[in-house]
């Protein structure tokens, strides 16, 4: 687990190091973190055109709304817009991505509501932690709406 936790994201090579399963797990550590750090009730969630970006983004999704956390999917976005988005509207955000890294990586960039980016010296490092320990569902699952206006215009 400490190989696909970066300072500050998450990547790695699907299927052998990140696949569904995983991503659900850190879907849902991160949604305990923002709702336990900040009292998050929603969170954002983009993918980029990776071919394991949707399904990620699914189970990203599960996880998190297993927490009670609702999630705002923004679809296929860039970086920039994520995090443009959780300025805008003031909610924490995970971007499916592995960046600059070739097509077989993929990963997470995370920030807090203001699009505060998470690394680990301000809260991947317990993100990691929840996510090896894994988390139960709580009793009332959040849901999941579709934005993909995430400019307003």
């Amino acid at each position: 687990m400490n190989a696909i936790f970066k300072a500050y994201d998450i990547r790695g090579t699907v299927p052998d190091q990140l696949d569904a399963a995983l991503m659900e797990r850190i879907g849902a550590a991160f949604a305990r973190f923002a709702a336990d750090s900040s009292g998050a009730s929603s969170v954002l969630v983009a993918h980029d055109m990776r071919p394991s970006g949707p399904d990620f983004a699914e189970a990203f999704a599960r996880g998190a709304t297993g927490q009670g956390v609702d999630v705002v999917h923004l679809g296929l976005a860039s970086t920039d817009l994520l995090f443009f988005a959780a300025g805008r509207f003031d909610m924490p955000g995970a971007m499916l991505t592995a960046s600059h890294n070739p097509a077989q990586y993929n990963g997470v960039k995370l920030c807090l509501a203001g699009a505060k980016p998470i690394g680990a010296e301000t809260g991947l490092t317990e993100i990691r932690d929840m996510t090896v320990a894994g988390l139960e569902p709580v009793g009332v699952s959040g849901t999941v709406s579709s934005r993909e206006d995430a400019l307003g215009v």
